[in-house]
């Protein structure tokens, strides 16, 4: 299938590929294509979805609900995917997804979250505030396309100084938007504070929340360059269990 591909794309430059899997999969064409398209597995109504995008009826505006990586060994569970013996070890931990490639530093074919639609989007005047026990983020987004459309907004929180070892960052809020075309919204999302912030502190068998300056990163995907950045504080480490 990828000689198929690769075939194709050297003799036509507009190739356009229609991907349908569940998972990632390699793709050492992709800069080959004019135009990708991963349609997952969408039943019986799927031809007429698929139909219905590429001939620009409808704007597709979703988004990567994990990362591609560029080779299969880059996977977080590379090592651990299959039984040895009976035994499945979960190795990669909370190192799942976006987390791990950030922490190694692995550049990712597509990053989670991703999602390209005909038109295009800006963000801009973020607001980040904080009351007792929750943090709230306002953005303003903008659809500067020619055409309606939808994009997601996620939030990300960094702790500053952990005092153990954390993920750069975690996903833990998103709101999706539908804009007309040069429409702009303010977007609100609200977050609790004690699951924006905290860990599972194995010794105390308890949630925690440390007392640090926390980052709040706004953006489309979690590749955050050029993302909106604020912050918050937590005064006083506190401990929390149940909901």
């Amino acid at each position: 299938m990828d000689a198929l591909i690769a075939a194709v794309s050297a003799s036509n430059p507009s190739t356009i590929v229609v991907m349908q899997s569940g998972t990632p999969v390699g793709m050492p064409w992709v800069s080959s294509v004019k135009g990708l398209i991963h349609a997952w597995y969408g039943g019986n109504e799927t031809g007429n979805a698929i139909a219905d995008v590429l001939f620009g009826n409808v704007n597709p505006s979703a988004k990567l609900p994990l990362s591609f990586p560029k080779r299969v060994q880059d996977n977080p569970a590379f090592l651990n995917y299959r039984t040895e013996r009976g035994r499945v070890l979960y190795g990669e931990d909370v190192y799942v997804g976006y987390r791990w490639y950030e922490q190694l530093d692995l550049p990712v074919l597509f990053p989670f979250g991703h999602g390209l639609s005909y038109t295009t989007f800006s963000y801009s005047d973020l607001a980040v505030s904080k009351t007792d026990t929750e943090v709230k983020s306002s953005v303003k987004l903008t659809n500067t396309g020619s055409v309606s459309g939808a994009e997601v907004v996620q939030v990300y929180i960094s702790q500053k100084n952990p005092s153990i070892r954390r993920p750069i960052k975690e996903l833990k809020g998103f709101k999706k938007v539908v804009l007309e075309k040069g429409e702009s919204k303010v977007v609100k999302i609200v977050l609790e504070t004690k699951y924006a912030a905290s860990f599972w502190d194995e010794l105390r068998d308890a949630w925690v929340v440390e007392k640090d300056e926390f980052e709040v990163i706004i953006a489309g995907s979690s590749d955050t360059k050029g993302a909106l950045r604020g912050a918050f504080e937590v005064e006083k480490t506190f401990y929390w269990k149940g909901l």
